[in-house]
């Protein structure tokens, strides 16, 4: 058990506190703020809160940060991998970090990216598709996706991309596509005064803590928090097709 440990604790997989992780539940969290030049100030921060909200909840969760594309791609295959197995009920993926858009697809960007032209963003970044498709292999499950990748600038003086944002994307089935901004808008990267993380991610972590609440729930009061703190500025969004209710901390069932 000891050796387990530590090999998991080596690979960043993240234990809840008590050590025993659902097997049912399967997460992956990245937060990529070294961005040589546009630089993020709490994108590390965000990931590293979501993780520990999601061992909380049972998760066993590969915290990655700061990765480059080569990491990014091992994570992403092993987790696609991972999320296969029969005992693998419900996936979160999280990521907080510089987004772009081309031609309707969405792209990820490692913090070692170096685009200076539209042609390099699929040569790159990660290809949010690819990774929906690598999970799409995975059959019964219900995916949560959430991506706080809107950031503005994310490319500093090499290349302006001609759309801002993300594109819209539609849910696969069964699962859930969840925006820190509404398509083709930016988000925030600091919430007022304190810089310890994204507006979007406070709320967000502070609204899916709370016991017994369904995750569309929650969602909807991230939306108005977030849209009142920014002014209207930024507003959440979803695509949805989850066929059940989620929840990272159900009810405790009571015995009749």
């Amino acid at each position: 058990l000891q050796l387990g440990a530590a090999a998991a604790l080596a690979r960043g997989i993240v234990l809840p506190a008590n050590a025993a992780a659902d097997p049912s539940r399967l997460a992956l969290v990245v937060g990529n703020d070294a961005y040589p030049g546009a630089p993020l100030s709490n994108a590390v921060n965000d990931a590293k809160a979501m993780s520990a909200l999601l061992g909380e909840a049972g998760f066993g969760v590969d915290l990655r940060t700061n990765v480059d594309r080569t990491a990014f791609g091992d994570a992403t295959k092993q987790f696609a991998e991972a999320a296969q197995k029969s005992d693998v009920k419900l996936v979160f993926f999280y990521y907080a970090g510089h987004g772009a858009q081309l031609d309707w697809r969405n792209y990820l960007l490692p913090v070692d990216a170096r685009v200076n032209t539209s042609a390099d963003l699929p040569a790159y970044c990660v290809d949010l598709a690819s990774l929906l498709t690598g999970l799409a292999r995975a059959k019964d499950k219900t995916f949560v996706i959430v991506l706080d990748a809107c950031r503005d600038n994310p490319f500093g003086a090499s290349f302006r991309p001609t759309q801002k944002g993300l594109s819209q994307f539609d849910a696969p089935s069964g699962s859930l596509l969840a925006f820190s901004t509404a398509p083709g808008r930016v988000a925030a990267d600091t919430s007022g005064a304190s810089a310890q993380s994204g507006l979007y991610a406070e709320h967000l972590v502070r609204e899916l803590s709370v016991r017994a609440t369904r995750l569309e729930d929650a969602l909807k009061r991230v939306r108005l928090a977030v849209r009142i703190a920014s002014k209207g500025a930024q507003v959440p969004w979803e695509s949805t097709s989850l066929e059940s209710d989620v929840f990272l901390f159900p009810a405790a069932r009571k015995l009749t």
